[in-house]
This record gives structure tokens, C-alpha cells and sequence, in this order.
């Protein structure tokens, strides 16, 4: 088998994937491994079906263990990693990366280190930034990055990412992208060179579903910065293009994706704030109606009423703080075109 051809998508992927298979060469010297952001509920066995009636290559969902055949496509089932081994596929229920399982990083990463110069890793339409990482993962051991031209895709972030980040081989028009493969399969292969140690290491780690700390020493440094998900010690990762967290758990984080999270949980202990500031006031609201002394002049200015008016003053304040943090997150998140 020549090369290995690993395709990253997410919304619009399944139609941009479509066509790319329907023009590529048969027979076909390679085998292609394809990861789809998908809901856990999706039937992967569809997808590969819908795939077979485009293209002569065999499409087939991944299952542990298989062996990597030429001439086969592999689709990642929902919620699993899929993973380069040593000519065979690894799928496992690993964590999640950048929030996303599977993940296209994970399966570019891994065939970076295990196929090297013979990988070629194509970036399609989808939102966000995954795909970035793994795509410098493939061109730090010699393989060839191909990206569909934002200006064409549905959802243009993971292809403008990975543009901002990495010179790739090609950007290109999603209609070319089989003619150029009839000239890249009859070309020599890049020149092979030495696989980044830092590059392994990752792999084997999320290969391994967990890491220890002396592994990641190797790979990152310690951050000041807690992982959203179990609450670990994050990791700064070193020698990567994107600015990344990971987790001794396996968790991982772009520097982007963290950021919204933190927003998020900022979010949400307002509101929790709120909610507690609103049942106190509920409470002394009912205090204060049990409470009521007929022969009161001024009822209003009560223990009651005067702890009820500050209360309502807090809430107010903190609606106020809410309301300005989502107006400077739309402001930061509007879009600003290509």
C-alpha cells in the first residue's frame, strides 16, 4: 500500500466527502480513513453505505483490530477515536478531544506517526478548529496537507484554521481535490524523515487512554489552568502549531476551546448566583408578609423589607454583569469574514 489518506470533516462533510470519492482513481494504492464529527446517535453504517454508491473503494465502518487494506475506506463509528496502530485500526472510547469524539487530531496524529512521509490528510468543510493540530502533526513527518478553499466550503472554520496556521501542499476547489490525486499517487513520495519524538509520545498517549505524569512532562509543561471536565491539573502542550491544554486524564483543549469554556462556567456561577439571590428574596418576601405588624407606621422600613430592597439591588447588579458579558462575547465572536 502506497499511502494513507485521511479525511477530516464536520458539518457539511458528509456531501463534501461524497463527491471527493466519487472522482478518485480505481484501482486506488491507498487506503482512506475518514473522520465525520457526528451525533453519538448516528448510524455510521448508513453513512459507509451511502459512500459505497459513490466510489469502488470498500466502505466499511471501523472496528478494533482490522487491518489496514488498500483499496478500503474506514469510517470512524460515533463516539469512538480512530487510530492508526501498526497496520491494523484502533477505535476506543478514549477522552475527548477539543470536545469532539472522535476526533480528526487523534486519527491525523496517529497516522502522522505511524505512516510518516506516505500520509496524505485533507481538511473539508466544518466549524471550529479541530484538524489544525493533526494536520501539523502530518506535515512535521513529511506528509502532504490538503485543504478545501474556504471561500467554497458550507462551514469555512476548519479549513480557514488550518490555513491560518500551517503552509500547506494545496488549497483547493473540493472538484479538484480527485483530479489532484491522480497526480500525487503517480508522483514520488516526499522525501522520509525522522518522526518527532514529541509527536509519538502524544500518540502513544491517547493510544493508551491515560497518561501519567512523566509522560507528559515530556510533551508539556504545567499551566496555571484547570481542565473543564474532570478538574485536573492542565498542561501546556510544547511544539505544536495550536496553542493546546491537555489533562493527565487525556483530555484536551485548544486554547480557543478553553477560553468559551471558561466563559461558559463564568456563565452559568452567575446564574447560579442569581438563582440563590432570587429564592432569598422569595423567602424574606414571605417573612416579611408573616412578619407584618399592623400597628407599624412605616412597614416598608422594616429589618425585613430593608434586607429584602438590598437583596433585589444584588440581583439587579449581577443581571447587569451578565448581560455585558454576553454582549463582549458576541462582540468577540461576530464574524469578521476571510
Amino acid at each position: 500500500m502506497r499511502n494513507l489518506i485521511v479525511i477530516g470533516a464536520s458539518a457539511g462533510g458528509i456531501t463534501a466527502i461524497s463527491k471527493v470519492l466519487s472522482g478518485l482513481p480505481n484501482p486506488l494504492d491507498a487506503a482512506v480513513l475518514v473522520v465525520i464529527h457526528l451525533s453519538r446517535k448516528s448510524n455510521s453504517h448508513v453513512i459507509a453505505t451511502r459512500f459505497q454508491k459513490v466510489t469502488e473503494l470498500r466502505c466499511v465502518v471501523a472496528e478494533n483490530g482490522m487491518k489496514i487494506k488498500k483499496g478500503h475506506l474506514y469510517l470512524a463509528p460515533p463516539d469512538h477515536h480512530l487510530m492508526v496502530g501498526d497496520n491494523e485500526l484502533k477505535v476506543h472510547q478514549g477522552p475527548h478531544e477539543n470536545k469532539y469524539r472522535p476526533s480528526i487530531d487523534v486519527l491525523f496524529r496517529s497516522a502522522a506517526v505511524k505512516f510518516g512521509n506516505r500520509v496524505i490528510g485533507i481538511i473539508l468543510t466544518g466549524l471550529l478548529e479541530d484538524g489544525t493540530s493533526g494536520m501539523w502533526a502530518i506535515k512535521q513527518s513529511g506528509g502532504l496537507a490538503i485543504v478545501q478553499r474556504p471561500s467554497e466550503a458550507e462551514f469555512p472554520d476548519m479549513p480557514r484554521s488550518v490555513l491560518n496556521k500551517i503552509n500547506v501542499d494545496y488549497q483547493i476547489a473540493l472538484d479538484d481535490i480527485s483530479i489532484l490525486f491522480a497526480e500525487l499517487l503517480n508522483k514520488p513520495l516526499p522525501p522520509e524523515i525522522p518522526i518527532p519524538s514529541e509527536l509519538q509520545s502524544e500518540a502513544q498517549i491517547t493510544e493508551n487512554m491515560v497518561s501519567d505524569i512523566n509522560q507528559l512532562e515530556r510533551i508539556a509543561d504545567r499551566s496555571d489552568f484547570i481542565c473543564p471536565d474532570c478538574g485536573g491539573g492542565l498542561w501546556a502542550v510544547n511544539h505544536d502549531v495550536q496553542h493546546r491544554y491537555r489533562c493527565h486524564t487525556g483530555h484536551v483543549y485548544t486554547e480557543k476551546l478553553l477560553k468559551q469554556l471558561q466563559d461558559q462556567k463564568i456563565e452559568e456561577s452567575i446564574w447560579v448566583a442569581i438563582r440563590v439571590l432570587e429564592e432569598k428574596h422569595n423567602m424574606l418576601m414571605l417573612m416579611a408578609t408573616r412578619d407584618k405588624d399592623p400597628t407599624d407606621p412605616m412597614p416598608e422600613l422594616s429589618i425585613h423589607h430593608k434586607r429584602i430592597s438590598e437583596v433585589a439591588k444584588h440581583i439587579h447588579r449581577l443581571k447587569s454583569v451578565l448581560a455585558k458579558l454576553n454582549e463582549d462575547l458576541y462582540e468577540q465572536q461576530a464574524p469578521t469574514g476571510e
